[in-house]
């Protein structure tokens, strides 16, 4: 079997390629086709892959020359490479759709003239649109930032192949937890790296905002699994809790039962977004079960001093 994973060189796509060769034995080759634009580099440096099954190519989700040529022979397709949700997504509308959106359409097009028989594309909680409480898949998605909005217009795109193709579309959660090229920027990851250095973190409004969360290694695995013919294709929910930010907090003060916790703007009225959990695909695909405070003890013991 070999995959072509775009925006692979990521949080997701570190855990994903490690789950895929640790998992599949199946695999033969594994083509990382990523633009580099998160100007980060861990997945070339943080420990050994096998020379023998990883390629890697620089190249843009516009590209449809490019895209087709390296999806000669590649019989499935994760598609990760997205511009990922920011504090000033509201200001870069048409970042959002150009990459989003119509980089996902070019993929479309660039698949659909190839021999791939099967694709997941990664979406987001975020389709659901803000105050969405407990969404499953039948809930319908009205998504209100232009994240959330150029990640539903994929969807569409990646929908158009289903007659012809294996589709999984995956809703996931806000993911969380330690591998060497982690956001910072996702609020867990942030809060645990602010605890650990300044025993301090910022609460920003009240802190009862709920959102949904699932482990990077939770995440990966689940998706590792797809390709792998045990599940009917179709549009998943992916998390595995619902948890308000003050609820964050909490568990990590346990870790570090020093923590100092400051509230900024506590009267701003903040977002929600939860999902209906369990999820549907967490009966299609176990995970390795382990606890909120278990991961958290573990991101603690994963940094360096």
């Amino acid at each position: 079997m070999n995959i072509l994973i775009t925006g692979g060189t990521g949080y997701i796509g570190y855990s994903l390629v490690h789950q895929l060769l640790e998992n599949n034995e199946e695999i033969n080759k594994i083509v990382i086709y990523d633009n580099l634009s998160s100007k980060k580099y861990d997945f070339f440096t943080a420990g050994e892959l096998p020379t023998e099954k990883i390629k890697f190519v620089q190249g843009d989700l516009l590209d449809g020359r490019k895209l087709e040529k390296y999806l000669k022979d590649i019989h499935w397709v994760y598609h990760l490479a997205a511009k990922v949700t920011t504090p000033f997504a509201d200001r870069e509308a048409h970042f959002y759709d150009q990459i989003n959106h119509w980089g996902t359409a070019q993929l479309v097009q660039s698949i659909e003239r190839s021999d791939v028989k099967g694709v997941v594309y990664l979406s987001s909680a975020s389709v659901y649109g803000d105050g969405a409480e407990n969404a499953d898949e039948s809930y319908t998605p009205h998504p209100n930032s232009f994240y959330g909005i150029s990640k539903y217009d994929g969807e569409q795109q990646v929908k158009r192949m289903g007659k012809r193709l294996k589709t999984f579309i995956i809703r996931s959660a806000n993911i969380y937890g330690f591998n060497p090229a982690f956001r910072i920027d996702a609020v867990v990851n942030r809060f645990m790296f602010e605890a650990h250095f300044n025993r301090k973190i910022s609460i920003h409004g009240s802190g009862e905002q709920m959102r949904s969360f699932i482990h990077i290694d939770k995440a990966a695995q689940t998706l590792a699994r797809l390709v792998q013919d045990t599940v009917p294709t179709g549009t998943y929910n992916l998390g595995e809790h619902n948890l308000s930010v003050m609820d964050i907090a909490e568990a990590i003060k346990e870790v570090y039962p020093d923590l100092e916790m400051i509230n900024i703007n506590h009267q701003m009225k903040m977002k929600n977004q939860s999902l209906a959990i369990p999820c549907r695909i967490t009966e299609l695909i176990p995970w390795t079960a382990k606890s909120l405070s278990e991961e958290l003890s573990a991101f603690r013991a994963s940094f360096s001093f």
